[in-house]
């Protein structure tokens, strides 16, 4: 597998390398719940979700949420987490390459899987997601931007992997999805990247 495997992030939450961890959840997933795009009763997959942050958050909103991660620590801090919360949801340890839902889904919420996937994997990645959702479920995507210099001279760096816009939209075609008019809404990390908050409509 091209890429960094489940050993390598095995190691970094055993040994607290998550830098890419705010901490908390998103602050865009506030923003997406106060505009009304995630109610109660619906069904959302996190895929990558590492400490769960986001899972308590939606859990606590009432959505039917389900984490998924393919790195034993990390499922087990997610479960933990939600337990500690007192709050139902179930955290699976997949490989989303390979994973799929009981039911279709109303919502993913990606925000560190697609950026943490070498891009060898992403065209596998965006069929999993159009699989998974149902005709007119929403995937809230937050598309990191994170380019180095190297990136120039056609190396690919990462995780985490640079998702440009242009790439973006040939992953996940008009054909296939409604894609909002530009621009879109940015969100600073403190390690100097940033994500765009972008939400597509599986047709």
């Amino acid at each position: 597998m091209a890429g960094p495997d489940s050993a390598f992030w095995q190691q970094r939450f055993e040994t607290g390398q998550t830098g890419w961890d705010r901490g908390g959840p998103h602050p865009q997933l506030t923003a997406w719940l106060e505009a009304g795009l995630l109610r109660t009763g619906d069904r959302i997959a996190v895929p990558g979700c590492g400490r769960g942050h986001e899972l308590v958050v939606l859990a606590g909103a009432g959505l039917e949420v389900t984490g998924l991660d393919y790195t034993p620590a990390a499922v087990e801090i997610a479960r933990a987490t939600l337990a500690e919360a007192h709050l139902a949801g179930r955290v699976e340890q997949v490989d989303v390459l390979a994973w799929r839902p009981d039911h279709a889904l109303d919502l993913v919420y990606e925000q560190t899987c697609l950026c943490a996937l070498h891009p060898d994997h992403w065209t596998a990645y965006a069929e999993q997601l159009q699989r998974w959702l149902k005709p007119g479920g929403r995937l809230l995507a937050l598309f990191m931007q994170a380019r180095h210099d190297a990136s120039e001279q056609g190396e690919i760096i990462g995780p985490p992997y640079h998702c440009d816009i242009h790439a973006m939209r040939a992953l996940f075609p008009l054909a296939l999805w409604k894609w909002p008019a530009p621009p879109y809404v940015q969100r600073r990390h403190d390690r100097g990247w940033f994500e765009l908050a972008v939400v597509l409509e599986r047709r």
